[in-house]
């Protein structure tokens, strides 16, 4: 019996496998340094075309939203000549502004009008629960019709309201008359002008209001209304443990934007007054409906004065960021998230 006795090979060690994955072609491990060379140009390439694909959006706000920010913010510290042209006068403009009675009492109409229409959440938000009911028919019929004022256009709601608020033909007072009540001219009465104009806010703004609590009402999980039925709780109080919590944060959206909205609104009030037509310029309450954006177009565009108007605009806009701020910083106390 023969024996082998050549002597066995030694074995080989096994190369680390490096942390790209494996060799090249050459058998060559990558050089790390050239992958994370490649991964920055790769993210790199990526990031340029993020930035491409929203320049369209940045260059629409940039353009259309941000410029005229802060080019009305230059115009406030000058005058306008009669014949173009501008002259910077410093802060003029705003120590005119601050003892100009018809600026306070305009931005006083537009807080009031404001607050008239913020009392139309409580009906948009009774709405929203009624056709949210299990078993109620024709939701969609009713809120298309709740919906109808939003896409209405402010003029076309302009002339039926003034048609309706007529002293003499009015339908308004002729339903009141029918029941021994003498109506008046709604919207040439200063002491009725307020309230006219913040109904027909209401009956504006109702509709998408409603559309928002609805779509917040649907997003409230049945676990935690079956959960309180099971504790003994009732209607109402499964509404006020458990509805308005979950609810909180879509109200504080809406308010929010209800006061953005009110305080900006221009058109619909403007129309309803009779404008700088023969009708508004013999409007006994023409300066009790008047709102802080009517006197901005009255200055800038009628007196010519840009300048002022600048600064009648930038005071709006201080005025609606200090109120957001505060309604940010006061729903820590009341809004409620998951």
């Amino acid at each position: 019996m023969s024996v082998n006795t050549s002597t066995p090979a030694p074995p080989t060690r096994a190369r680390p496998a490096d942390a790209g994955g494996g060799t090249s072609a050459t058998g060559k491990a990558p050089d790390q340094r050239e992958l994370r060379r490649r991964e920055r140009r790769f993210h790199h390439r990526d990031k340029w075309w993020g930035y491409l694909l929203i320049a369209p959006a940045g260059l629409g706000l940039l353009v259309f939203y941000l410029w005229p920010v802060v080019q009305t913010m230059y115009y406030s510290f000058t005058e306008w000549g009669a014949f173009g042209g501008t002259t910077w006068i410093g802060l003029e403009n705003y120590r005119t502004l601050i003892h100009d009675p018809e600026v306070w009492q305009s931005l006083g109409n537009s807080l009031i009008y404001t607050a008239l229409v913020l009392l139309g959440i409580p009906v948009s938000m009774a709405l929203a629960v009624m056709l949210n009911l299990k078993g109620m028919r024709g939701t969609g019929i009713y809120r298309t019709l709740y919906f109808l004022p939003v896409v209405t256009m402010p003029a076309a709601v302009a002339v039926v309201w003034r048609w309706l608020y007529n002293g003499d033909i009015g339908i308004l007072n002729q339903a009141l008359d029918t029941i021994g009540i003498d109506g008046t001219y709604w919207v040439s009465d200063p002491t009725t002008v307020r309230f006219a104009i913040a109904a027909i806010g209401v009956w504006m703004t109702v509709g998408y209001n409603m559309i928002l609590l609805l779509a917040g009402l649907q997003g409230i999980p049945q676990d935690y209304y079956e959960a309180a039925s099971l504790d003994g709780a009732g209607r109402v109080r499964q509404f006020f443990s458990v509805t308005m919590p979950l609810l909180s944060p879509t109200l504080f959206f809406t308010t929010v934007l209800s006061i953005i909205q009110s305080l900006q609104v221009f058109d619909l009030i403007y129309l309803i007054l009779g404008g700088n037509t023969q009708a508004g310029l013999t409007n006994p309450a023409y300066a009790d409906g008047q709102t802080i954006v009517m006197l901005f177009f009255q200055k800038s565009f009628f007196d010519n004065q840009r300048g002022y108007g600048a600064a009648i605009v930038c005071l709006l806009f201080v005025l609606i960021m200090a109120l957001t701020a505060l309604q940010f910083r006061l729903q820590k106390r009341w809004v409620h998230y998951g």
